[in-house]
């Protein structure tokens, strides 16, 4: 178990300030991300690089404070366009509820999809649901399932608090965005920036062909060392991923409590 006792989701109330809760704005044509990467300069002095940093400092600081006192939490990522009537969204559901019960808060992107299934299942376990959204253009806010939700302007501070505030990654099928948050992790832990951080892939039949050319192609060729392809868990069943996490858990916690004895 994570934690014995987790905070209720009517402990976390939708924050506000430089990071913007759902129904906070209205949506605009363009992006914060999209005019930060523009190449021309923008007249209004509030979007020009310096200025940028203010704001981009801001969303740290108010994404920090929001989720500072956040209980023991897995990240579970995966694609927007997963209906709700797809075996994908049921096995996010499950997997949703089935953290909680292992003490765990469940975090995601906030979106449609399997976010809102594992949102969903932390709800129907009575967890504590997060959901980091993002601001899209003509992009529906965050799902009816989250209980603390956070929309980011950047996605970079956001990718920040996905890792900072979970345990573990678990990703369901997925497109670019699920990739791209997986070989994040997957970066972070080969270049030993996080450790005993499980990265579990949800779905055998979806994912076998990456992993397959993970450690044949990468790996064959040099691309990555040969250990580099055991960071990533495969598995088709939702006990087995809660299991690898919480034995991640527990591994971690020895570790602490013998540097806490021996800190040499």
């Amino acid at each position: 178990m994570a934690s014995e006792k987790m905070p209720s989701a009517d402990d976390y109330l939708r924050y506000r300030g430089p990071v913007r809760v759902q129904g906070a704005a209205a949506k605009e044509s363009s992006t914060t991300d999209q005019r930060l990467l523009a190449n021309a300069d923008d007249a209004d002095w509030l979007h020009r690089d310096p200025w940028r940093v203010m704001r981009i400092q801001a969303e740290f600081v108010e994404g920090f404070g929001a989720l500072a006192e956040l209980p023991p939490a897995v990240t579970v990522f995966g694609s927007a366009r997963i209906t709700p009537d797809s075996p994908e969204y049921a096995t996010g559901r499950e997997l949703g509820a089935g953290l909680v019960r292992a003490g765990y808060a469940v975090i995601t992107g906030g979106g449609p999809g399997a976010m809102e299934a594992a949102n969903r299942g932390a709800k129907d376990a009575d967890g504590l649901s997060v959901g980091l959204g993002i601001e899209l253009p003509f992009e529906q806010g965050l799902n009816d399932w989250v209980d603390l939700g956070i929309n980011f302007r950047y996605f970079f501070v956001r990718k920040t608090m996905f890792v900072k505030y979970a345990q573990a990654f678990v990703c369901l099928p997925g497109g670019f965005g699920t990739l791209d948050e997986l070989f994040e992790a997957l970066t972070l832990v080969q270049t030993h920036k996080v450790t005993r951080f499980p990265i579990v892939l949800l779905g055998s039949a979806f994912w076998g062909g990456l992993v397959d050319w993970i450690r044949g192609t990468l790996t064959e060729r040099g691309m990555i060392s040969p250990g580099d392809a055991d960071l990533i868990t495969v598995t088709d069943s939702v006990a087995e991923a809660i299991d690898i996490i919480v034995r991640a858990d527990a591994a971690r916690e020895r570790e602490a409590r013998a540097s806490e004895v021996d800190p040499s």
